[in-house]
């Protein structure tokens, strides 16, 4: 199978498992705590089976991040965004099927926290997350253990911290699945803000790595 072909589908793989296990633990009542740690656990096992094959980034912010870094080739990125796209929904349509329609868990920002506010958060929250990958894949420990460990541990902080918030997105696909399904809003919302932090730390990085030359 072409090379390409099977990072596509390692990426729909892996997102449809994120949203499906993420998204299902919202639909079944528990508890912030054990969501954060369903959506880091998810995270990490995706990580641990499929970063050989396509680098598990199960994320468009963190493609488009690795398109700046050099880590992605560009002409790779659409194919991966179509993927993490189509493995959100896929992932959704699963809870879906198991849980029915009104048990989706769109990402949705709590009452009491403004737009702006919401916005500030989503792009602090997968700034961090996108330093916390390219930290561990650049500065100390590449192995996909490492990673995988760093990864989903930081994905589920950010989460149990600011998930009552915003629902703590940090990934475009994570709210494109459900919300499309469920019809939510916030879609544009999510998307710009998370792909702001993440591609912020890219740009970051390469100037620094660009400065050290």
């Amino acid at each position: 199978m072409d090379e390409r072909l099977r990072a596509y589908g390692a990426e729909l793989i892996g997102t449809a498992w994120m949203v499906a296990i993420g998204t299902g633990s919202v639909a079944l009542g528990a508890s912030n705590l054990v969501i954060s740690l369903a959506f880091g656990v998810a995270v990490t096992t995706a990580i641990l089976a499929l970063r050989s094959t396509s680098g598990a980034h199960i994320n468009p912010a963190v493609s488009a991040a690795f398109v700046v870094t050099g880590h992605l080739p560009s002409r790779l990125l659409p194919g991966y965004v179509f993927a993490q796209a189509c493995g959100a929904v896929l992932g959704s349509g699963l809870v879906y099927a198991v849980l029915g329609p009104t048990q989706l868990a769109p990402t949705v920002v709590a009452s009491s926290v403004p737009l702006f506010t919401a916005v500030a958060i989503e792009v602090g929250i997968t700034a961090a997350l996108m330093a916390s990958i390219l930290g561990v894949v650049m500065w100390r420990d590449e192995s996909t253990a490492t990673v995988a460990v760093a990864v989903g541990a930081t994905v589920a902080v950010l989460a149990f911290m600011c998930g009552p918030l915003t629902g703590a997105s940090m990934n475009p696909a994570r709210t494109f699945g459900p919300n499309l399904l469920s019809g939510s809003g916030g879609l544009v919302m999510y998307a710009m803000s998370t792909t702001a932090g993440a591609l912020l730390v890219g740009l970051m990085t390469r100037w620094r790595a660009g400065s050290a030359l």
